[in-house]
């Protein structure tokens, strides 16, 4: 199938994030998806205090923990959509990352890029932001893991590799936000309740307006990567939370 634009619906892909979907979801609340389950969360965190440094804040530190909740302790300068923007942070940062993931791995074949920079990332996070040992153990330990993943592992289990993260990324966000939205206990202890004690506005519709987004956002990236290049076009491959605030 082809677009306006040229690009060609890529089944071979499709059905590639179909099958690691499947499987995240079938195998979700198996413990060896655990080490999958605090990667994401240490995702979320990332957004929380990307949004603090964008907003002219600083990081105090970053808590992970073995029952996959988290905590990003900030500082931010006076005013009200500093909060919103860093309140807003965490779920919308688990959704860039699951779309930029989506598209370094099926539009842009970065395969061993992918892992590296992953590694570059939860080393920096926990060195200048761990709070506690687990913290920074845990950033530092699979930083080594998916770095070494990216010396040594051959081509086809890289991209296996990815392509699990990324799916897994991206769903990890959605089943985030749909407990948001329909779990009223969960949603009273969430980035929402927050934010609906800042502006009024109810926390289910803060926990809706972020679910569309993340749909979105993400549904956007799944049709750019399940298209491929026209053949003049393609781009050589390289080789070489609680969730919350």
């Amino acid at each position: 199938m082809r677009t306006a634009s040229g690009a060609q619906l890529d089944f071979g892909r499709l059905a590639l994030l179909a099958l690691m979907l499947g499987v995240g979801w079938y195998f979700w609340d198996s413990p060896a998806l655990w080490p999958m389950k605090v990667l994401v969360v240490m995702m979320h965190e990332s957004g929380h205090a990307l949004a603090a440094l964008l907003v002219g804040g600083s990081v105090e530190r970053i808590h992970l923990a073995a029952d996959e909740s988290g905590s990003c302790l900030s500082r931010l300068p006076p005013g009200t959509l500093g909060q919103i923007a860093v309140y807003s942070g965490g779920y919308l940062g688990s959704a860039v990352a699951g779309a930029g993931l989506l598209l370094a791995t099926f539009r842009f074949q970065l395969r061993r890029w992918v892992l590296g920079t992953a590694s570059v990332w939860l080393t920096v996070m926990g060195v200048l932001y761990a709070g506690d040992s687990f913290t920074l153990f845990f950033c530092v330990g699979t930083a080594v893991v998916l770095g070494l993943g990216a010396k040594f592992l051959p081509d086809g289990v890289v991209d296996a590799l990815n392509l699990f993260i990324a799916a897994f990324t991206a769903l990890y966000a959605l089943f985030d936000l749909r407990s948001d939205l329909w779990d009223s206990t969960v949603r009273a202890r969430s980035d929402a309740a927050l934010l609906a004690d800042l502006t009024y506005v109810p926390a289910v519709v803060w926990a809706g307006l972020w679910s569309l987004l993340a749909i979105g956002l993400l549904a956007v990236a799944a049709y750019v990567s399940m298209h491929a290049k026209p053949r003049g076009m393609q781009m050589p491959s390289v080789t070489a939370r609680t969730r919350r605030v």
